[in-house]
């Protein structure tokens, strides 16, 4: 019977103890063998694309056991530690503030990726629009949708948020003329047919307002909870059944509002078929 060497068991012995380290100083009250490893190995070997790694992996909302938003923050920050213009780490903190409702830690971030990386990256001025709109700075955030939409001009979820915006901002013509500009492309998308319910409604154009609220009720129910997942990276994907039924009911309330409102404006007429 062989036998381990004193160096292979000192060896042994010094990854365990790294280990143990590991599961106390692991930044998660779910703490797994799986993640002390992770962890001590990293503190053996530390590097800015190691952390970064790690950080996507447990930001991967594809994979619900790994997610967990303060390991992920903790190694984007451990990565901008060791390499202080490391690429799109600043971009995913803001991220993670962002879904923490940190707006202004979020806002510091995603500056500073735009300062460290300019326009190398679309999507970290998509980002910015988010947090400029939760702000409610809605002149910032149109600016940088529209920024973003130049890279991309047929993307449905940034000329929804955009949308968005210039309703909140009380120009739904505007708002209306940004979602006909990719509707084509998308034409069984409830997103883009809520929200131009919603800039029609704004217009007094019932009659108009009815048929998207409808057909945006209608689209809804084929929505499965991973095309909502897909439609809101970065969120708890264990949160995705709850974020559906909330969309869902936001559709139907406002199939109800339009509806409600043409019978006012109709007071003897049934609602149009």
């Amino acid at each position: 019977m062989k036998y381990l060497s004193g160096t292979a068991v000192w060896r042994v012995l010094v990854l365990l103890i790294a280990v143990l380290v590991g599961l106390l100083l692991v930044p998660s009250a779910r703490a797994t063998l799986v993640d002390g490893l992770e962890y001590a190995t990293f503190l053996v070997a530390p590097s800015a694309e190691k952390a970064f790694e790690r950080g996507e992996r447990h930001f991967d909302v594809t994979d619900p056991y790994a997610y967990d938003l303060s390991r992920a923050e903790y190694y984007f920050r451990q990565a901008i530690e060791l390499d202080p213009q490391y690429p799109h780490a600043h971009h995913q903190i803001a991220r993670i503030l962002f879904l923490k409702g940190l707006f202004d830690a979020a806002l510091a971030q995603i500056e500073m990726e735009i300062k460290n990386q300019g326009e190398v990256e679309p999507n970290t001025y998509y980002v910015r629009g988010l947090i400029h709109g939760f702000r409610e700075d809605y002149v910032a955030a149109e600016a940088d949708y529209r920024t973003f939409l130049k890279k991309d001009p047929k993307n449905w979820a940034a000329t929804n948020d955009l949308a968005w915006i210039l309703l909140k901002d009380n120009r739904p013509l505007e708002a209306l003329h940004a979602i006909d500009e990719v509707l084509p492309y998308w034409p069984i998308n409830p997103w883009l047919f809520n929200n131009r319910a919603t800039a029609l409604y704004e217009l007094e154009r019932l009659d108009e307002a009815i048929g998207d609220a409808r057909r945006a009720s209608t689209l809804v129910q084929d929505v499965s909870e991973e095309d909502w997942a897909v439609a809101y990276p970065g969120n708890d994907p264990g949160s995705a059944g709850d974020g559906l039924r909330a969309f869902k009911e936001a559709v139907a309330k406002n199939l109800e509002k339009i509806e409600q409102a043409w019978a006012e404006q109709n007071p003897t007429a049934g609602l149009p078929l």
